[in-house]
Formats: structure tokens, sequence, C-alpha cells
């Protein structure tokens, strides 16, 4: 019986010391049960969202993984073992599945679509074409709704889909505010996505920063929350937005976090502040698509990729991501 290698759950990590939470097992593949598929990877992604599921908070947007289980995460790669007649053997699909070489799946409970093969570097599924994609343009369009001209601040812009929100910012006519950590990463989101201004929140401060804007922020995509959403609260404008994406300052505790030091702001600017996040509008995905296929084909959104190779190194990837070491998507090749 064929074997399949898999990275398992067994402690809740402390930090993020994940080499004494996670381990690579082994085991033989079962049967499929009817309706379900087997997907060989060829690409895992590496999310930060994931580090929630990893924690024992029950107040979270889904339960925890629970101990002993495969790693979930997303998974492109083609279906080679299909109970399921919507999807045939050789087809080329993205979802949610393990961190595994095969992930067996449940399609509609994995949000499991075919994706095209004819795209150059089929890693941008994960990219300018993927759910960071719809993430970004569901903030920055749906969330944010801003008008062209207006101020846009995005945190960890040179990430995964920071970066992606940059450049549909810049598409829609925003001008846009790249806050992200290192002089590399600010002269990337400077040169390369065209941001009209890049913050280094390692090196300067960024209140200071931004209480230089005329009129203020109009709208903030927050991926990190904690000191940084407490630098843009003050510095919104009268009747601003903030959507908040993510919070990987606070990913890795164990409990709940006190809220911003500057949450007067809320009421004294008169903001609008509302969460979202993927699984609220993966059922929409077809028609975000044909405009993030128009600019990606137009050259205007792209992602750059970190990939790593190999399963045994899924963690040191895991901890390049969550720990600024990496630059856009970050994606391991089995």
């Amino acid at each position: 019986m064929a074997q399949n290698r898999f990275w398992r759950l067994d402690a809740r990590p402390q930090g993020h010391d994940f080499a004494s939470a996670l381990s690579l097992q082994e085991e033989p593949l079962a049967p499929l049960a009817p309706g379900e598929l087997r997907i060989a990877a060829d690409y895992l992604s590496m999310d930060a969202g994931t580090r929630m599921w990893m924690s024992p908070r029950t107040d979270g947007y889904q339960p925890p993984l629970p101990l002993g289980a495969k790693m979930m995460g997303l998974v492109l790669g083609r279906v080679v073992e299909s109970r399921d007649p919507r999807f045939d053997p050789g087809t080329l699909v993205r979802g949610f599945g393990q961190w595994a070489q095969f992930s067996t799946v449940s399609p509609d409970a994995a949000g499991l679509v075919e994706v095209d093969e004819g795209v150059a570097d089929l890693r941008q599924h994960f990219g300018a074409l993927g759910m960071n994609a719809w993430t970004a343009y569901v903030g920055v369009r749906e969330v944010l709704g801003l008008a062209a001209g207006q101020w846009l601040v995005v945190s960890a812009a040179a990430g995964a889909t920071g970066s992606l929100a940059c450049q549909i910012g810049r598409n829609l006519g925003l001008r846009v505010i790249g806050i992200a950590g290192g002089p590399d990463k600010c002269g990337y989101l400077l040169e390369t996505l065209g941001v009209d201004l890049a913050i280094d929140y390692k090196h300067e401060d960024v209140a200071a920063r931004l209480a230089q804007v005329e009129g203020g922020v109009h709208g903030y995509f927050d991926n990190v929350g904690g000191p940084l959403l407490d630098a843009v609260l003050p510095n919104m404008a009268h009747y601003g937005r903030v959507a908040v994406c993510g919070l990987v300052a606070a990913y890795d505790a164990d409990a709940p976090l006190p809220g911003p030091a500057r949450f007067d702001q809320i009421l004294m600017r008169r903001l609008r502040v509302e969460g979202f996040f993927i699984p609220d509008f993966l059922h929409r995905g077809a028609e975000f698509l044909p405009q993030l296929q128009a600019w990606f084909e137009a050259g205007r959104l792209t992602a750059d990729i970190d990939e790593t190779v190999g399963l045994e190194n899924v963690l040191v990837a895991y901890d390049r991501m969550l720990t600024g070491k990496s630059r856009g998507k970050v994606v391991v090749k089995l």
C-alpha cells in the first residue's frame, strides 16, 4: 500500500517553536470514502492565519485543530484518485488540504476548485490569482470602498496579501502607503510595487510619518494589529475606514490580547472598523477572477514567490513567513 508523509500537530506551539509542536509522520494511504478525492501536492501555501489553528483558543473564527491531527493548509496539486464525479484524476486543483504529500479531502469542505493550467507560473494560483488576492481585492474594493485619489495605508505591505493590496489600491487610483520592515522591503514597495510612500516600521516613527499626510488616511488595510494599529488610528481622516484582515502580532498568543491603546480615536474620528476573513467569500472566487486575471495579464498585478523545496522543510518556510524574513508569497514545493 502507498505511503503518505505528513506533518502532525502534537502540541500547542510556544511562540515560534514549531519544531517542538509538529512532527513529520508517515502512514499508509487509506481507501477513499464516497465523495472524497486525493490530491498529490505540487505546492503547499504557508499562511499566517493557520497559526491560530494551532493555538488552544476557542474564540477564533474556527475551532482549534485537535492535537494529533494532520496540519491543514492550502494545497495546489493534481487529483490522483477520485470518488467525486466533478473531479477527474489529472485535474489541477487548489483547496484546503493537509501539509502532506497526499491530501484526502471532501471537495465542498475543502473549497476545492479547478485552476487554469495555462498560467506560466502555476504558483500564482497561490498569489495574484489565489485567495490572498481575493482577500486583498475584497478588503480594498469592498470593505474600504475608497475613491480614487484617497490615501490607503497597508501594513505588512511586502507580504503575500499586503503586496497585492498595494497593487490593487494603485490599480484603483488610490494613493498608497506601504508599511514594512527594513530598507530592502521598503525599496521593493517603492521601486517594484509603485507605492507613493514606504515607511520602515523598524527604523522610523510610523505615527510621525503618517501625521505628515495632509487630510489624514482614508483607509487602512490592517494585517498586523498591535502597535501599528495604534500608530495609524490617530492619523486617520474623519469617517475613515479600517479593514482588519489579519492580526499577526497576536497570532502566537494563547489568550486574548488587550485592545488598541488608541481605541478612543474610533469615536473621535468616527471611524468604521470591519474584520473579514477568506471563508466569508470563498463562494465568490469566480466573481473576482476576471478582474484579477486582467490585471495579471497586463502586468499590473503579481506576487513575488518565496519558495522552499521539500516537505521536510515546511517548518523552515513557515518560520520565514511568520517572522518577516520572507517577501511576497511563501510556498513549499514538493
